[in-house]
């Protein structure tokens, strides 16, 4: 197999977006990875076809994604069998931590926060945006130009890792005590808009209470992809900052609950449909 590159992934494919090569990645975190990590192109044609995705979407999706070096082809015959590759791996296993483990709120919480100062200069736009959108991914809210807070001292070596990615040199974080808990919530208010973020866990409730799957694969992939988006945009904080009827919880309840209750049905229907293909023409030429 040719030499592995390291995978990209945008942030917007990491926050879920309703696209189909992030629902690729939710397919293959969700599937592939814990199958052994191979997919043949059948397979994830027929998967997608549940979900409304035609099968030029798919196989562009599959593409970009073995481009980007989350997977590699190995050719068997007219047929096409794709691998995760090692580095997509890595990354794919982080992110399922990150997604299966994540409660919308940290427990246990010692009132110590995570204070980083970053100033950059003010033409440089690109890499303003993107410290942003990758210290809001680790859960950081912004008080003002260049300083930002997170309930998590425990990802100081993350937010190093993203501030020299991005260049920035000369940033300062702290470990730091508020004094007391009095005005924290103003505080909190100013650094994350809890509002929008509740708004999010209402229409996942919505969207998932009530009937049951019909097709379980799908609505797996559905559930799990509607999910990723909330450690991006929700920084998990201690309960006692947040609202005491926080949705958040009862959507990660939620979650939780479907996610056991539909699992074997979905893996069953997943191994299903990648075994050994015959020679289906919707596998031919990928």
């Amino acid at each position: 197999m040719p030499t592995e590159r390291p995978p990209a992934l945008s942030r917007r494919h990491a926050a879920g977006a309703p696209s189909a090569r992030a629902l690729l990645l939710t397919l293959l975190g969700e599937f592939v990875l814990p199958c052994g990590g191979v997919a043949w192109t059948s397979a994830v044609i027929a998967a997608f076809a549940r979900l409304g995705i035609a099968e030029k979407a798919t196989r562009q999706a599959l593409m970009r994604t073995a481009v980007d070096g989350w997977l590699s082809a190995e050719k068997a015959g007219r047929l096409t069998q794709w691998h995760v590759t090692g580095a997509g791996r890595r990354l794919l296993t982080e992110g399922a931590e990150r997604i299966y483990s994540f409660t919308s709120a940290a427990e246990n919480w010692d009132q110590r926060w995570l204070l980083v100062a970053a100033r950059i200069p003010d033409g440089d736009r690109s890499t303003r945006h993107a410290v942003r959108t990758r210290l809001s991914w680790a859960g950081l809210g912004w008080l003002g130009p260049g300083l930002w807070i997170s309930a998590h001292p425990e990802r100081e070596a993350e937010v190093a890792r993203v501030l020299s990615e991005a260049g920035v040199a000369g940033a300062h974080l702290f470990t730091a005590t508020r004094s007391g808990l009095a005005g924290a919530a103003d505080m909190v208010r100013s650094a994350w808009d809890l509002d929008a973020i509740e708004r999010q866990y209402e229409r996942f409730i919505a969207e998932f209470s009530g009937a049951g799957p019909g097709d379980e694969l799908a609505r797996q992939v559905e559930l799990v992809h509607a999910w990723r988006r909330f450690p991006a945009i929700d920084p998990a904080l201690p309960r006692e900052l947040l609202p005491a009827d926080w949705r958040g919880l009862e959507a990660a309840r939620l979650f939780g609950c479907l996610h056991e209750r539909w699992s074997e049905a979905a893996q069953a229907e997943w191994k299903r449909l990648n075994g050994q293909p015959s020679g289906p023409a919707g596998d031919v030429g990928l």
